[in-house]
C-alpha cells in the first residue's frame, strides 16, 4: 500500500531533520510542492517563530562546514547567496576575519608543505588559494611558509 503524500510541514521538518536551512534555500525547495506561495510562507513564518528555522544557526552551520577548507570571500558570498545580509553578515565577517590568516597557512601546508622557488610553482600555490576565497595578505603569509601566522 502507497504512503499517502507528506504535508508541507512534513517536508519542511524532514528538510530541517536532516540539516539547517536558510529561509530562502527552504522556500525554494518547498515551492515545488506548494499549490500557493502564501502556503510556503506561512509555513516559513511558523518554524521560525517556533525556532525550528534559524538565520544564524543556519549561518553559522555553513560557516563551521566551509572554514576548514575556504576563505572568507567564498563563505561570504555563500552565505549572501542563501539570503544572509545586513547586520548579521558583518558579524560573521568580523569574526572569521581574526580566523583567516591561520586557516589559509594550515591548507596551505596540508596541500603543499614547501615554499615554491619557481615561479610557476608559487603561482599555481597562488592560484588554489585565490580559488578558495583567501585574501591576499592571508596568501602572502601562508606561503612564506613561517609558523608565525599572527602577521
Amino acid at each position: 500500500m502507497p504512503r499517502p503524500p507528506l504535508s508541507l510541514k512534513g517536508r519542511a521538518l524532514r528538510y530541517l531533520s536532516q540539516r539547517e536551512h536558510s529561509r530562502l534555500e527552504l522556500s525554494r525547495k518547498l515551492s515545488r510542492y506548494a499549490e500557493d506561495t502564501d502556503d510556503v510562507d506561512a509555513l516559513l513564518d511558523l518554524l521560525e517563530k517556533n525556532n525550528w528555522l534559524s538565520q544564524e544557526r543556519f549561518s553559522e552551520s555553513l560557516i563551521h562546514r566551509r572554514s576548514a577548507r575556504f576563505g572568507n570571500a567564498r563563505i561570504m558570498a555563500e552565505l549572501q547567496s542563501h539570503g544572509v545580509q545586513g547586520e548579521a553578515l558583518q558579524g560573521f565577517k568580523e569574526s572569521l576575519a581574526d580566523t583567516e590568516t591561520a586557516r589559509c597557512c594550515e591548507i596551505w601546508e596540508r596541500k603543499f608543505g614547501e615554499v615554491a622557488t619557481d615561479p610557476e610553482q608559487r603561482n599555481k600555490q597562488m592560484r588554489f588559494l585565490l580559488q578558495r576565497g583567501f585574501s591576499q595578505r592571508a596568501i602572502r603569509t601562508a606561503m612564506k611558509g613561517t609558523a608565525d601566522f599572527d602577521q
